[in-house]
């Protein structure tokens, strides 16, 4: 039969669907019901050839999957994995354009090997980006498309910012990019986990450190400085913080799903009514902001055209979804990146205090693991998983421990040069003496969230394996060590990291450091230590806010290094500093991450004599702050081996 056009032509309050030559709201296709009856699992080629009906019935020649939820949140939920559920691929970023001959996926390089592994080449083409001759996804879609073709994509799942760029790039070459009212994958996944809506967990101004409504208050003066009515605020990590609420909706990050929308007088929360039960209720009350009114979740596009019809002017965030970007007017609408992530990026001082004693314990974790390693490995039964597994009772063992920040990345030999490694029950490897093992871990306390990376060798490293941790080393003490004006750009400590590699043709291909949450994600924006100046997380660095340090290096199918601390930032003493950068004002870093560095891995003779200084006054720390707490916990063998671990490095002779 002819295949009718169904497709989204604008984004309002209503979905209006353009069918044949007149207007309908509604669903966008009946079939849709049908599909989901059936729950068996489906294989590849039944679901792609499902999507490729659809995209028929649509008249559109490709289709978009992103990783991403409709946040734009970088971990989701399993009911929201559509790209893995399309490809098979697990990694935390990717983008799969589907058409009706073919399909790819992208993906950076920190996920290149991974995803080798998990696309199944009958179907998908990997596209490694960033390597010579990978096309981009505009140049891959500008050689494939028929002329006048339209490509679809969910609005919800997509930003703005990117839509209108893609939009763009598409229409200088007479293609167009459409919203589609519902979601392919969606339609064909017959078997998709429900989303979650558990309950929330109050966090007291003992960890918090500031009223909700100070934030809120702070959050309106920046309405007023830029003439705005209210804002739409999407991201689920600035909801929670804003609030002084933390959830499980997505499995290690304390967040929960929800849109609020801020106005000089009203607050409006968007998310699962039933659980603003009597004790949130009493929280939101004692924090100032108990005139929330709570709506249901699927209710934000008629929400926003209430604020519409009232001549109210709104901002968003340069990250914001295009269905909430579109459903506003133009001539109402304000965007920018979001002023509720800046003023979340810089710890109050309670915040900063509790990160800094969260990570006292959650050193004590992992020096009791390396222990245990140390003292088990022999025996020839642990894994990569029963490693992470043993990790995480450490961290349980903890005052204030309420889950892991991140599944562990707990990887051996050449699984160490997957940079987002995974270890499941098919690529599980036994950690032995031949080689590195790289444990990158981290925890959610009450009072912060910890993300740290050693890598380590039971046995006897290669030379080249001692100079590349030890040029990762370099770097990493570089940027520890760095000195700064008040908003210095990230891309700064990204070239500070890298020159010792650089300086002998080594490199690494992910970013040199992410924010971090305050029991909240483990990758929070802004900060970010990148290569890419114009990236916007890149908004320079101030007092309080915290980052991770982490260069490393990967060798393919043998091994990977990494080190990884989180420092926060700090103003500098004006005796290291007399000059203050002409009054601008000087910071630098303080070092929370309280773990040893392997020795065994270092080759004495490239750290220079202050390397080695700074290196020993970094291990007399962990010693001083970390050794009575393993006394405490009545385990001396792990004091003793961190009194090993710490012992002073001299020069090479």
């Amino acid at each position: 039969m002819k295949h009718s056009r169904r497709y989204l032509v604008g984004i309002s309050a209503l979905l209006v669907l353009v069918v044949g030559g007149g207007v309908a709201l509604g669903r966008a296709l009946n079939k849709d019901d049908e599909l989901a009856e059936d729950r068996t699992p489906k294989s590849m080629d039944v679901i792609l050839a499902e999507i490729r009906s659809l995209m028929q019935d649509y008249s559109i020649e490709a289709y978009i999957v992103p990783s991403v939820d409709a946040h734009n949140s970088e971990y989701i939920s399993q009911h929201d994995r559509r790209l893995q559920y399309v490809t098979n691929f697990t990694g935390s970023a990717g983008t799969a354009i589907i058409m009706l001959g073919k399909a790819a996926l992208w993906t950076d390089s920190r996920y290149h090997l991974q995803a080798d592994g998990e696309l199944d080449a009958a179907h998908w083409t990997l596209m490694r980006e960033g390597l010579p001759g990978v096309p981009t996804r505009d140049e891959w879609l500008l050689a494939n498309l028929s002329p006048g073709a339209l490509v679809g994509t969910d609005p919800f799942l997509i930003a703005s910012t990117e839509y209108g760029r893609l939009g763009a790039v598409l229409a200088e070459r007479g293609y167009r990019l459409i919203a589609l009212e519902r979601n392919l994958v969606d339609i064909v996944w017959n078997n998709r986990p429900p989303q979650t809506a558990d309950e929330l967990l109050p966090l007291p101004l003992a960890y918090s450190g500031r009223r909700a409504a100070d934030k809120v208050q702070a959050v309106r003066v920046t309405l007023q400085e830029h003439g705005a009515n209210a804002i739409i605020v999407s991201a689920l990590d600035e909801i929670a913080w804003l609030l002084n609420l933390r959830g499980s909706d997505i499995l290690y990050n304390p967040v929960f799903f929800a849109y609020l929308i801020v106005s000089h007088t009203h607050l409006h929360l968007y998310t699962n009514a039933d659980r603003i039960n009597a004790t949130v209720r009493a929280h939101l009350a004692s924090e100032g902001v108990g005139e929330l009114e709570v709506r249901d979740y699927r209710d934000i596009l008629p929400g926003i055209d209430e604020y519409v019809r009232g001549g109210n002017r709104l901002m968003v965030s340069t990250a914001c979804s295009q269905a909430l970007y579109a459903a506003i007017p133009a001539d109402q609408r304000l965007q920018q990146y979001s002023p509720v992530a800046k003023l979340k990026a810089v710890k109050n001082a309670v915040e900063a205090a509790g990160m800094r004693r969260a990570h006292v314990r959650d050193g004590a974790a992992v020096v009791r693991y390396l222990h245990w390693l140390e003292q088990s490995v022999d025996g020839g039964n642990v894994t990569e998983l029963s490693g992470a597994a043993q990790l995480h009772d450490f961290r349980r063992q903890q005052d204030l421990f309420v889950d892991l920040s991140f599944a562990a990345i707990s990887a051996f030999g050449p699984n160490g040069a997957i940079v987002h490694y995974s270890p499941s029950e098919d690529t599980d490897r036994p950690i032995t003496r031949d080689g590195i093992y790289l444990i990158d871990s981290g925890g959610q306390y009450l009072d912060g969230t910890t993300d740290v990376t050693r890598s380590v060798h039971l046995g006897e490293p290669t030379a080249f394996q001692r100079e590349c941790f030890t040029r990762v080393l370099k770097g990493f003490l570089s940027v520890a060590a760095a000195v700064f004006p008040v908003r210095a750009s990230g891309t700064t400590f990204d070239v500070l990291a890298r020159k010792a590699l650089w300086d002998v043709g080594l490199d690494y291909g992910h970013g040199t450091g992410h924010g971090i949450g305050a029991f909240l994600g483990v990758h929070e924006y802004p900060p970010s230590f990148v290569s890419n100046s114009a990236s916007p997380s890149n908004q320079g660095l101030v007092e309080n806010m915290f980052s991770s340090n982490e260069p490393g290096y990967y060798e393919p199918g043998q091994f990977g290094v990494r080190i990884e601390d989180i420092v926060q930032v700090v103003n500098a003493t004006a005796a290291t500093v007399p000059y203050d950068f002409n009054g601008r004002g000087a910071l630098t870093f303080h070092t929370n991450t309280l773990v040893p560095i392997q020795q065994r891995l270092i080759e004495r003779a490239l750290l220079s004599p202050a390397e080695l200084a700074q290196l020993n006054a970094y291990h007399r720390r962990v010693l001083e702050e970390v050794g009575p707490l393993l006394l405490q916990q009545n385990d001396p063998g792990a004091h003793q081996w961190l009194t090993e671990a710490t012992k002073e490095m001299v020069a090479a002779s």
